[in-house]
């Protein structure tokens, strides 16, 4: 018997909405607490620090890139909520990234606990069976009856079978077709949000890795560094829904792009602070005011993709964003464990880093999304200066008509009486 069809924004919609955000606190929180385990990762294997940064650099990049099982939890989840929200759907999108705030706030202090009674290995282990919860909040996920997912789950057209087409020509279109690049090659929004949260990742998880390691090597106790994160993941959990509420009003709505472009401005200038001092109060405001930004980059980044394409078109889009953010994660954490290995430890270059490539992103981001702006409206400026025109000249025909006839008629007659 086929499964009946749940309805959207229906009473389902909202127990959906809290399996994600589950699996995102259980996902997303769990690559910022890797810097907990990055002194005794570093000091186990006798390993550089740009060695040591293989570790979240790969853990994260295959999070977005498709493996680990992560993966698959994480974007279903979001590609799904998408389908259940229509009116809604910007602040179902900051309460599901509430879930990530909660597991930034948790897991730095689980692990810190697992850590001292279990150490490195066993506390791996027991974050293994956490991860197993992903598998119930998986098996909340039902359809929806929405055209947008109607139209998702048909099947695309198989490419047409001529004896011309060979295995790279088929390989190229499928690639094409399924992951993206053709919206990639015609939507000029998507190719720059994609491009722009690429150069950001560069710079974007690097506090996350190296706020604990820079704290503790200016003795900051480790119980204490630890808790950095989790007052950066606590302070998300009150402002990522109100930077959804904001967001979700219709007098931002076609603001939306330059609000997040904002935040990621606004959070590369932050990291400034750490290259000024270490002491632990000035990085707990360090951590109050680089949550705002992070907030609204957290709340905004799917809403914004899903503003520039069409929601047919979102999971293609979302899969191949993911996938080429996953290359900037990849090298982000070990060229930064570079900079510290050639520059004796000193995390302030690091911080300049993450700072460079969050701030030249963010006005990136908004410098082109505006020049977009203005060229679509001078396009309709000028469709609708055509339209003027065609629809007068076709006036100014309609009423010499019946004059130049007129005149025809008189000539005849003249003629006739002579």
């Amino acid at each position: 018997m086929p499964q009946a069809l749940e309805r959207a924004e229906g009473g389902w919609a909202w127990v959906v909405l809290l399996a994600t955000m589950v699996t995102q606190g259980l996902t997303l929180g769990f690559p910022t607490c890797i810097g907990i385990f990055f002194t005794d990762l570093q000091h186990e294997f006798q390993a550089s620090n740009s060695e040591t940064s293989w570790i979240p650099s790969i853990l994260t990049a295959m999070l977005h890139a498709g493996g680990l099982g992560m993966c698959f939890s994480f974007q279903s989840t979001i590609i799904v909520l998408s389908f259940y929200f229509n009116r809604r759907r910007v602040l179902a999108n900051a309460l599901a990234s509430v879930g990530g705030s909660l597991g930034i706030t948790l897991w730095p202090l689980l692990a810190r606990y697992l850590l001292e009674n279990l150490g490195w290995r066993g506390t791996f282990f027991i974050f293994g069976g956490v991860f197993l919860h992903c598998c119930v909040c998986g098996a909340i996920l039902r359809p929806v009856a929405t055209s947008a997912a109607a139209e998702t789950r048909e099947r695309p057209p198989p490419p047409p079978k001529t004896p011309t087409r060979g295995c790279l020509a088929a390989c190229g279109w499928a690639l094409q077709r399924h992951l993206g690049f053709d919206i990639f090659w015609h939507n000029a929004g998507y190719r720059v949000f994609t491009l722009g949260v690429m150069w950001m990742i560069l710079g974007f998880p690097l506090p996350h890795v190296f706020l604990v390691p820079y704290a503790m090597r200016h003795g900051v106790d480790e119980h204490r560094a630890a808790l950095l994160i989790s007052i950066i993941g606590f302070s998300n959990i009150f402002l990522r829904p109100m930077a959804g509420l904001l967001a979700g009003r219709q007098d931002f709505a076609g603001h939306r792009k330059y609000l997040f472009s904002l935040a990621i401005l606004l959070n590369g200038l932050t990291n400034l602070v750490c290259t000024a001092s270490a002491d632990f109060r000035v990085l707990v405001g360090y951590c109050l005011v680089y949550s705002v930004s992070m907030s609204g980059i957290g709340a905004l980044l799917f809403q914004v993709l899903m503003d520039v394409v069409s929601m047919d078109q979102f999971s293609r889009a979302l899969g191949l964003c993911t996938i080429l953010e996953s290359i900037s994660i990849l090298v982000s954490p070990p060229v930064a464990g570079l900079v510290l290995d050639t520059t004796n430890n000193n995390f302030s270059y690091v911080f300049c880093m993450s700072s460079f490539f969050l701030i030249s992103a963010g006005l990136f981001m908004g410098g082109s999304f505006c020049a977009l702006q203005k060229k679509e409206k001078r396009g309709r400026q000028a469709e609708a200066e055509a339209a003027a025109t065609e629809a007068a000249l076709e006036r100014a025909l309609t009423v010499e008509g019946p004059r130049s006839e007129k005149q025809l008629c008189t000539e005849v007659m003249y003629v006739t009486s002579v």
